[in-house]
């Protein structure tokens, strides 16, 4: 579990941490942490006060004497309790292009691999030119700190770590142009979206369609967090996306890769329904996925993902007894 800043370069941030039996959300600064009350958070619940954010009033709390512990003394959990969990998909050009060659899709088995990489590469550049964003449906349910250990379902030995930017929707967003998202946008932070690789694209349903729901909802798929960064701290056109597996780089990429950026992800999504205070909006994964690498998740493992300036979460794996 993560028990520190490390990687935290705002002034603030917020989090939540337990508490005599109960999640807290806490005002983060530095190497401390403080519990906030409704009055000092002028809403309340988190949800309630991302709808409309006070952060000059958290950013006066940063500075004063308080309650405040030190970090490293608490546990933390998720920092976020989204009603909606929406996950962009194929939005990083090498990320698909590797699942493809990897054999993830379905596709024609006579092609070469040359045929299949240049396949792989005009459908992205395609994608790229005038194509638009889609998204999965995750649960809510998923949502976990990294203080919640990933147990890994005895059903498949094909469970891999996707380590992803994060939205986290402040204003209620409908039917918005690109041009107007990032007001919509009350912060940021690290979601690995776990997914079920063999059940994507299961073999008794023919060509019907892939299984979203079964590969990536089991329970603790989508660890989160540590920090909920307000957006005026970060830059999300540009950040390293880093997941390291027992201390072995897997993933390493920045977020200018994406193909589809964060104010056209918002607009699209918002096109169908509503994005409502605290809902997560997964901006994609980029290339180093465990199919990729013909190494999945075993019991034991390690992964160490850090998103730049907004921490680092460790999420440790178990066997599942499923």
């Amino acid at each position: 579990m993560t028990k520190t800043s490390a990687g935290l370069e705002a002034p603030f941030a917020l989090a939540r941490f337990h508490e005599e039996g109960r999640a807290v959300l806490g005002l983060v600064a530095g190497d401390r942490i403080r519990p906030l009350t409704p009055a000092e958070l002028g809403a309340e619940d988190l949800n309630s006060f991302l709808a409309d954010p006070a952060w000059d009033r958290l950013e006066a709390l940063a500075g004063q004497d308080g309650p405040w512990r030190p970090l490293d003394e608490v546990t933390l959990t998720a920092p976020v309790e989204p009603r909606e969990v929406l996950q962009a998909g194929a939005n990083y050009r090498t990320h698909v292009i590797q699942l493809i060659m990897a054999g993830l899709s379905k596709g024609d088995p006579s092609r070469s691999t040359d045929e299949v990489r240049a396949h792989a590469e005009k459908v992205m550049d395609a994608r790229a030119a005038s194509g638009r964003p889609f998204f999965f449906i995750g649960l809510p349910q998923c949502v976990v700190g990294d203080d919640v250990a990933l147990e890994l379902p005895s059903y498949s030995e094909t469970h891999d770590w996707e380590l992803e930017l994060a939205i986290v929707i402040g204003r209620r967003a409908f039917d918005v142009e690109p041009e107007d998202a990032m007001d919509h946008v009350a912060g940021y932070t690290i979601v690995n979206d776990v997914t079920t690789r063999d059940l994507v694209f299961p073999t008794d349903v023919g060509d019907i369609g892939a299984d979203w729901y079964r590969s990536k909802n089991a329970p603790g798929f989508l660890p989160t967090g540590p920090f909920l960064v307000p957006a005026k701290f970060v830059d999300p056109s540009d950040l390293r996306v880093v997941l390291e597996l027992n201390g072995d780089v897997m993933q390493d990429a920045t977020t200018a890769e994406l193909i589809f950026d964060v104010p056209s992800l918002i607009s699209v999504a918002s096109k169908t329904a509503p994005l409502n205070p605290g809902d997560l909006l997964l901006t994609g994964s980029p290339a180093g996925n465990g199919q990729h690498w013909k190494r999945f998740l075993r019991d034991g493992d390690i992964m160490t993902g850090s998103i730049q300036g907004l921490g680092t979460q460790v999420v440790r794996c178990i066997a599942g007894a499923r």
